[in-house]
């Protein structure tokens, strides 16, 4: 990190100093984001305000400045042994297990902690610190009030504008994909009644092991319930429980493998009734203002908070419990499939907070809405 540090500042110095030559083309504000605390201070050596756009959730962002300010943060207490738990007013407890996986001192990417330990001290040193999140005030409402010392401008959800009010606008344009993906899936979806559809997607980083993918599938298999899951190619060309898998799928209609697909567009597809998620904050985000309740099952950073939230605070989902393994098991799945879908109260309600949190999220978006304002007033003070 500390060469990417080096040569990273150097190129963006390099930059906004031949941008600066054309007077039409003059770099007069910084957005940055997480991992890259060194561009503020080569913004600031430049005399140039910055921003940090924050893509995890407000939550998390209360977390780093709790564990790392200056003045009282409780890392070098916690840094070989994590606390019992942590509170915020207005937030359920988060234990030692709850937190962000990477500054516990057992987690094997805890080398991101100085990085995110400069991110909070380079916020500090700002006099007018501002942050972008990625969030709208009645979603983290708790957690904005519980950061301190920071200008915090809540502009989202940060989605593509299209993503809104989609189920009456098929066809429309859902911006770029990380992946190559087709669009079979679509006529596939078109063909299953509304709100019945699983969907099934772990994101770009989370590689599951094959004992996991079993149980996904027959407990998908169990519910009797049509499922669109997403299996990224793997490098190495499939592993033997993937293909094991795509072949049973080929002799039946239940199910559908994808290796990529647009997330905003399925999301938005009438036929789909559930989101089988690791929880990332983006598709956490993308399930709040789809109003597509939510099976979490988080593997690391940031997630498991992320679905702590999702179950206690916001009602729109139920996080999967795991075997001593670290496993979800085939029941599990099915249960708690069942019980977002099926016509208990329990998922009665889970639906109706979902449908309740989308409008709220539009709400906030549309014009006169707290994130519009917010992102208006700020950008009023660059004119």
């Amino acid at each position: 990190m500390s060469e990417f540090k080096r040569v990273g500042s150097q190129t963006l110095a390099n930059l906004i100093f031949k941008l600066s030559i054309n007077e039409h083309h003059k770099v007069t504000f910084l957005v940055y984001t997480i991992l890259l605390p060194w561009a503020a201070d080569v913004a600031r050596d430049m005399g140039i305000p910055s921003a940090f756009l924050c893509i995890q959730s407000t939550a998390a962002l209360a977390i780093y400045q709790k564990y790392f300010n200056a003045h009282d943060g409780i890392y070098h207490i916690y840094e070989n042994t994590p606390p019992n738990s942590i509170q915020f007013k207005g937030l359920p407890p988060f234990a030692s297990s709850d937190i962000p996986s990477f500054l516990l001192p057992t987690s094997p990417h805890n080398s991101v902690i100085p990085t995110i330990q400069e991110h909070i001290q380079t916020l500090e040193k700002d006099p007018n610190p501002c942050v972008l999140l990625n969030t709208f005030d009645a979603l983290e409402e708790a957690a904005i009030e519980a950061i301190v010392n920071l200008n915090l401008i809540p502009i989202g959800p940060l989605v593509p504008s299209t993503f809104f009010d989609t189920k009456d606008q098929p066809g429309s344009p859902f911006g770029c994909d990380l992946f190559e993906s087709s669009k079979d899936y679509l006529h596939w979806l078109n063909s299953k009644p509304n709100n019945s559809v699983v969907y099934v997607s772990f994101g770009s980083l989370v590689t599951l092991q094959g004992k996991q993918m079993e149980e996904i599938f027959h407990g998908l298999v169990e519910t009797d319930r049509p499922f669109l899951w997403v299996i990224r190619a793997s490098e190495n060309g499939g592993s033997e429980i993937e293909d094991t898998i795509k072949n049973k799928l080929k002799e039946e209609t239940q199910g559908l493998i994808v290796p990529w697909c647009s997330q905003v567009e399925v999301l938005c597809h009438h036929s789909v009734g559930c989101f089988l998620t690791h929880c990332g904050w983006n598709s956490t985000l993308e399930s709040i203002v789809a109003g597509v309740p939510v099976v979490a099952c988080p593997h690391f950073s940031d997630q498991i908070m992320n679905a702590k939230m999702v179950e206690e605070v916001w009602g729109t989902g139920i996080k999967a419990k795991v075997n001593e393994e670290e496993v979800v098991e085939r029941a599990e799945i099915r249960r708690c499939l069942e019980m977002v879908m099926g016509a208990a109260e329990e998922g009665e309600e889970i639906r109706r907070n979902a449908k309740k949190w989308k409008s709220l999220a539009v709400q906030a978006v549309k014009k006169g809405g707290s994130s519009h304002t917010h992102f208006k007033l700020f950008m009023e003070g660059f004119t």
